[in-house]
């Protein structure tokens, strides 16, 4: 086995300047929401280059968009399709899926960014553009780690299936469609950027909007009237106060450093049309986060619970409720023991390539893995080489080296975990 690690490792740092640039093409490609078609395609070329086997379709029908975890407002995805290609194995092995998205969130305002959102600029070991942390960096690297596997004449026993998919940011209607399409395996990595920390487990989250209402009058006698935004400001405490006796139950050692592990963040609110008016209607809109021994419909009554609570204690709010909608964005959470197989096997080949021990934490947001691990009932792990904070924001970036490394110990894991045919590797 020693003989066939170092031809991987050989190959991997032979090949990193291939490595970049197919990650800057890659990144190059705007691959925002609708638009995946062009980077999905540089995914196809290059599996087609390797040989895998695959699979490509759009997703959408009906079986998908009647299942309970669907969550999704868009109608079409012509065009856009998903991409799974696979490495059969000889067989005796375990099987693996290696799943990452292709979608990119928006630039926001350009005049952020110091180049082009869409570069791929390489300074000082950072690759930049929108995409290259989350996670483009990462599907590079899964790539490298399955080139580098093939390039040494390396036959796996189990299958390695490789998931390139559409709408992670709205909610994972890609990795949906791919686990209903029929792919399960004996394990999952997800290379979203966790800075090379290994999280076992993934806080859910979803979005809701919150309607308070109020009672319109003129603003020189607004006494005549009731301040929807007033009356807002009680639900801001109440989810605030909420929060704090949520968080106050994840006793979990994998989120002590984690300062809340499951926010309740208000995002948006919208109130009144006129300054000289009494405002008779406030939105609120924010995202709820759900630990990962949680299930959704739990958050959701917890939540409602608390907004119930409100409405009999305001006299106002007795007779005029507050209204609750879950809208929009909805992930998963995942959870999965920290003394599982595959964690030994990639904290293994972590150690074996840095030296070090990995860092084991809880996620602070929300991945596919939730979907791969309560719909498919696939053990998964996520481990990437993106850069966290940068994660959405201007200027985006990847460190090269961390997902260079990233790939060898992807790369190992996937010796280790499938288990390697010695009589037909080469």
């Amino acid at each position: 086995m020693k003989s066939i690690e170092m031809r991987i490792k050989n190959w991997l740092k032979e090949n990193r300047a291939k490595g970049a640039r197919f990650l800057q093409i890659l990144v190059q490609e705007n691959s925002t929401r609708g638009n995946e078609s062009s980077a999905q395609a540089v995914i196809i070329e290059k599996c087609r280059q390797l040989g895998l086997t695959l699979d490509i379709w759009e997703i959408g029908g009906e079986d998908i968009k009647q299942h309970p975890a669907y969550c999704c407002d868009r109608e079409n995805f012509e065009g856009n399709p998903n991409v799974v290609a696979v490495l059969k194995g000889t067989g005796g092995g375990k099987s693996i899926i290696l799943n990452g998205h292709i979608d990119v969130v928006p630039v926001g305002d350009e005049r952020n960014w110091d180049r082009d959102p869409f570069s791929g600029h390489i300074e000082c070991g950072r690759l930049y553009g929108r995409g290259s942390t989350d996670m483009k960096g990462g599907t590079a690297a899964m790539l490298m780690a399955i080139e580098s596997i093939i390039a040494s004449g390396i036959k796996l026993k189990g299958d390695l299936i490789f998931q390139s998919v559409i709408e992670e940011e709205s909610g994972g209607a890609g990795t949906l469609a791919a686990v209903l399409r029929g792919y399960h395996a004996d394990g999952a990595i997800i290379p979203e950027p966790t800075n090379m920390k290994i999280f076992p487990k993934q806080q859910g989250s979803m979005w809701f909007r919150i309607t308070v209402n109020g009672k319109a009058a003129h603003g020189g006698t607004r006494y005549e009237g009731v301040s929807a935004i007033e009356k807002s400001q009680f639900v801001l405490e109440r989810l605030q106060q909420l929060e704090k006796v949520r968080n106050a139950k994840i006793t979990d050692p994998l989120y002590e450093n984690i300062p809340i592990p499951i926010p309740i963040n208000v995002g948006k609110i919208s109130s009144g049309q006129w300054p000289s008016s009494v405002p008779d209607v406030a939105i609120i809109e924010g995202r709820m986060g759900v630990a990962p021994e949680e299930t959704i419909q739990e958050a959701k009554q917890e939540m409602e619970n608390c907004l119930a609570e409100l409405n009999v204690q305001d006299e106002w709010l007795k007779d005029h409720p507050l209204k609750i909608e879950w809208f929009g964005g909805r992930w998963l959470p995942g959870s999965l023991e920290t003394d599982h197989p595959l964690i030994h096997t990639l904290t293994e080949s972590f150690i074996e390539i840095t030296g070090q021990q990995p860092t084991i934490e809880a996620s602070p947001w929300g991945t596919d893995g939730g979907i791969l691990s309560t719909i498919g009932h696939i053990p998964v792990v996520v481990f990437g080489p993106g850069t966290t904070e940068v994660a959405h924001d201007a200027n985006e970036y990847i460190i090269l080296e961390n997902m260079f490394v990233a790939s060898e110990i992807i790369a190992l894991s996937l010796i280790k975990w499938c288990g390697v045919d010695e009589e037909t590797s080469e």
